[in-house]
């Protein structure tokens, strides 16, 4: 079996936060395809991946695709000296998981089988509010019962007003093209006012995520987020400041008495090292779209489990996100929960040949090979977004 092309679809979609999901297929001479994901947070960065990735299908042509760590390795040095952080690994993670589906439909097994086995047997979500909603305090009360009631235990949000957010959605640094890092002390006091209200009506036995998006600088960082503790138990507090300087986060860390969480910002294993040897963090979340894939998730996971750190994947885009995460999730003994964009997953169906079942707060995969979901090929060509 050899790699005949690997194509990326850039598809219009209401489903996504950004308007757009970014797959990417490999296709082999025996009809055998799989598929990935790479879905970005901006619309210059998916359409640079798109170029990217046609580069990379070229190199990759008559590769056995049997070959996934070689072919992970293939890639990734061809970037090197480009900087092994962003683009190049993030198209490094949508070919690798596109070749462990290909792997997993040629032998018959779901990925999690070629990863070692299951060790448990449906995966645990932590999810988020529609803050769209939160119009008044009876919306935010209704939104958050409807997690608690649908056997979500676990729940995320961004209390911190996105200064300067524009129609289409841009925060002010990206508009600006730098980052401020401050936050006003009237949006610090309304930030913690929802957190104790969401506090209030999740109760006790939720778990309550905050995300600052690693937009503070350190005072503010610092400040904002013991402000929250004391407005209300929380449970982890996700990346306090921007991802290039560990020192920040050290600085943050040594401060503040919450749990934090880093990692949707990390790529490959090298970046989690220095993180675990000097423990910065207590919750460990790569995003396996965007780290290095299934093989870069799983071994993430092994060094974590070595320091008794809890590995939760981010998600913020597309179903194959969502499955491919899990399929490694189900095979790491140091799993805490897997990231979904809502409750409700049903904003996926269209996309894919089954809807993904997360009944009473847990994913449950199918013992279908491969990632277990199947694209529709039909609404991918339908939608697709022409690059000149």
């Amino acid at each position: 079996m050899k790699i005949t092309s690997v194509r990326p679809w850039l598809i219009r979609s209401d489903a996504s936060y950004w308007g757009e999901y970014l797959f990417v297929e490999v296709t082999t001479d025996e009809g055998v395809s799989g598929w990935g994901e790479i879905t970005t947070t901006t619309r210059l960065a998916n359409r640079a991946l798109c170029t990217i990735l046609r580069q990379i299908g070229v190199a990759l042509t008559g590769e056995d695709p049997a070959r996934i760590e070689y072919l992970w390795h293939k890639i990734f040095r061809s970037f090197t000296y480009m900087g092994s952080r962003g683009a190049a690994v993030e198209c490094v993670s949508a070919i690798d998981i596109a070749l462990w589906d290909i792997r997993g439909k040629v032998l018959g097994k779901p990925i999690y089988e070629l990863l070692g086995g299951p060790v448990r047997d449906e995966i645990a979500l932590y999810t988020h509010p529609n803050q769209a909603k939160f119009t008044s305090k009876e919306a935010v009360v209704r939104e958050i019962r409807d997690i608690v009631d649908s056997g979500h235990t676990a729940l995320k949000f961004d209390p911190f007003p996105h200064q300067g957010r524009t129609a289409d959605g841009q925060s002010r640094e990206q508009r600006d093209g730098y980052l401020d890092g401050s936050m006003t002390r009237k949006d610090e006091r309304e930030a913690a006012e929802l957190t104790a209200l969401i506090r209030e009506t999740a109760g006790s036995d939720v778990d309550i995520l905050i995300d600052a998006h690693g937009r503070f600088d350190v005072p503010t960082a610092i400040r904002l987020c013991r402000s929250l503790e004391e407005a209300g138990q929380i449970d982890w507090f996700e990346e306090p400041c921007p991802p290039e300087s560990l020192s920040a986060l050290k600085q943050v860390r040594e401060k503040v008495s919450a749990a934090i969480s880093w990692g949707e910002r990390g790529h490959t294993k090298w970046d989690f090292v220095p993180v675990l040897e000097n423990r910065l963090a207590d919750y460990i979340m790569p995003d396996v779209t965007w780290t290095g894939g299934i093989t870069e998730l799983k071994k993430i996971s092994a060094l974590c489990e070595a320091y008794y750190i809890p590995v939760s994947p981010h998600d913020a885009a597309g179903p194959i996100n969502v499955v491919a995460g899990a399929q490694v999730m189900m095979t790491v003994p140091n799993f805490y929960k897997l990231e979904t964009s809502e409750w409700n997953l049903g904003k996926y169906d269209h996309l894919i040949d089954r809807p993904l079942d997360v009944s009473n707060g847990s994913l449950k995969l199918t013992p279908k090979p491969g990632l277990g979901v199947e694209m529709n090929r039909d609404y991918l060509q339908n939608h697709e977004i022409e690059l000149h």
